[in-house]
């Protein structure tokens, strides 16, 4: 069942409340109505927790911010130099993040700065509210504690973008539900915001049911949670807790679409057609009435695609790929072939006329056809999490908990789907099987960058690992890492320690005198 949404009220001290699937049509936000006297019904908690699936950190990832700016999770992903927005001369956080000069450039940046801040903190008041009234709303104790550990997993969700884009942030597990509340927080340190990211996943994964995330409604389950926090131990280099959580999913019922064919039903086109697939352990939902995936499929193009589409009238490539950053595929990796990942020309079948990008790659990954020709309103989710990077967050810790031997299968996989040669994942293991440890995480690493371009984990890779992959502009898939501050991006910009994280922004220290500015940048 699609989740169902209506368009949400802020105030500060108000508690947002969504309707249930029941009744999706009949919109009736509490925009100014306190925690204590709207915390009554079964309905109201329902309510509550099902607006935290359209906000903050989820739609960071899934949302189009419009038709000249892709998700906001994309924007560090610029940082690597490796992708660029074609229109960042207007949305400048892209270019200023691209070329690493975020630091003479905050106030220009700050307005983007502050729709991440304020949508991931309003997502955050919700869940702490709650998590703290639910408990005393008369419901089955089966359903209170499971609203009760959705919350916990979206705060958990949020604090984790927040703490991963600016480092400490203020931390507050209390609604804002009352004027007397203490809204001007200092920054909390970075192990202070983990622990509660945490505490709050465990619990989740302890009381949520299990169940795919198609077969349990599309509702955060016990997979979804844990193979959440399986990313935080591994964001944390934590790899014995991250094994124990990623093998939870991997015993999940969750699977590795298989290819059909290496062609339109390979499973990377499949991936990117259908949101029914076992490999979806994680997705933000769209519908075509409801909420319908805005600018999308227009993001796959370059801006002469106009001429060529009636549905859409804008069209940018908000998110695509340097030729440099394509070396990373070697020629016999099916995700380079055309119509998989990325694609170079389009002729539109009803019209007949053809889009060219000539040696500028699209993200055919993002093509929704349906709505291009047709309906002109995609409806495709957009995955947040998918059981291929289950495997590779496996394939990394195993391999540094219990060694390559039990680790080899699980990266083999991966790359025997996006093999075009046949090879299988028995051959591929058994020739990883003589690397060393550290030789066998950087085929990890290398294979994330192969897989996940557009899920935007490369910038969170960086950080965690502190190293540079450095893709060869000569031997395609040839990939060399380096320590990451002094290194070049792929835009030959420098790293320095003040590029590994975002600034705060400049509205937020003027409202807020209890906050600091990260180091290099400006205050005023």
């Amino acid at each position: 069942m699609k989740l169902r949404y209506i368009i949400l009220g802020l105030c500060g001290t108000a508690m947002l409340s969504m309707n249930s699937c029941k009744d999706f049509l009949d919109e009736n936000p509490r925009t100014e109505v306190g925690g204590d006297s709207y915390y009554q019904t079964a309905d109201q908690a329902q309510e509550n927790v099902n607006s935290l699936y359209r906000i903050g950190a989820p739609s960071s990832y899934g949302d189009a911010n419009g038709a000249y700016q892709a998700s906001f999770a994309s924007i560090p992903v610029m940082l690597t130099g490796y992708f660029t927005n074609s229109y960042e001369g207007q949305e400048q956080i892209n270019q200023f993040s691209r070329l690493l000069t975020r630091q003479q450039n905050t106030r220009v940046i700050s307005g983007r700065i502050n729709d991440i801040w304020r949508d991931t903190y309003l997502a955050i008041n919700i869940s702490n509210g709650a998590i703290k009234n639910i408990p005393n709303i008369e419901m089955s104790e089966e359903t209170k504690s499971r609203f009760v550990a959705e919350a916990r997993f979206f705060r958990a969700f949020n604090y984790f973008f927040l703490v991963k884009m600016f480092g400490p942030v203020p931390l507050s597990t209390e609604p804002y539900d009352a004027l007397d509340r203490d809204f001007l927080l200092p920054r909390s340190s970075v192990d202070s915001v983990y622990a509660v990211i945490e505490s709050d996943l465990i619990a989740a994964v302890d009381v949520l049911p299990a169940g795919t995330f198609n077969s349990s409604g599309r509702r955060i389950n016990r997979n979804v949670a844990a193979m959440t926090l399986a990313n935080v131990y591994l964001q944390r280099n934590n790899y014995v807790e991250a094994e124990k959580y990623i093998d939870i999913v991997l015993q999940s019922g969750h699977t590795l679409e298989p290819n059909g064919d290496l062609e339109a039903n390979s499973a990377y086109n499949k991936l990117r057609t259908s949101d029914d697939l076992a490999e979806t352990i994680y997705s933000l939902e769209f519908d075509p009435i409801i909420n319908e995936a805005g600018a999308w499929p227009t993001f796959g193009f370059t801006s002469s695609a106009s001429d060529v589409f009636e549905k859409y009238t804008l069209f940018e490539r908000t998110y695509g790929p340097t030729n440099r950053f394509l070396n990373v595929y070697a020629d016999d990796d099916l995700r380079i072939k055309p119509r998989q990942f990325y694609h170079w020309s389009y002729t539109n079948p009803v019209n007949g006329k053809t889009w060219e990008g000539g040696s500028t790659a699209g993200v055919w990954f993002f093509v929704d056809e349906e709505a291009l020709l047709n309906t002109g309103r995609s409806a495709k989710d957009r995955n947040i999490y998918r059981y291929a990077e289950a495997l590779l967050i496996a394939a990394e810790v195993k391999a540094r908990t219990t060694g390559v031997a039990t680790a080899a299968i699980h990266l083999a996989e991966v790359r025997a789907r996006a093999s075009t040669t046949g090879k299988t994942a028995a051959a591929y293991a058994s020739e990883l099987q003589g690397l060393s440890v550290q030789q066998f995480v950087e085929e990890v690493w290398k294979e994330r960058l192969r897989e996940l371009p557009m899920e935007f984990k490369m910038w969170d890779d960086c950080l965690r690992t502190g190293m540079f992959p450095n893709i060869s502009t000569e031997v395609k898939g040839q990939v060399t890492f380096q320590p990451l501050v002094g290194a070049a991006n792929g835009s030959g910009a420098i790293f320095k320690q003040t590029d590994l994280v975002y600034p705060i922004s400049m509205d937020e220290l003027q409202r807020n005198p209890n906050l600091t500015q990260n180091e290099g940048y400006q205050t005023n």
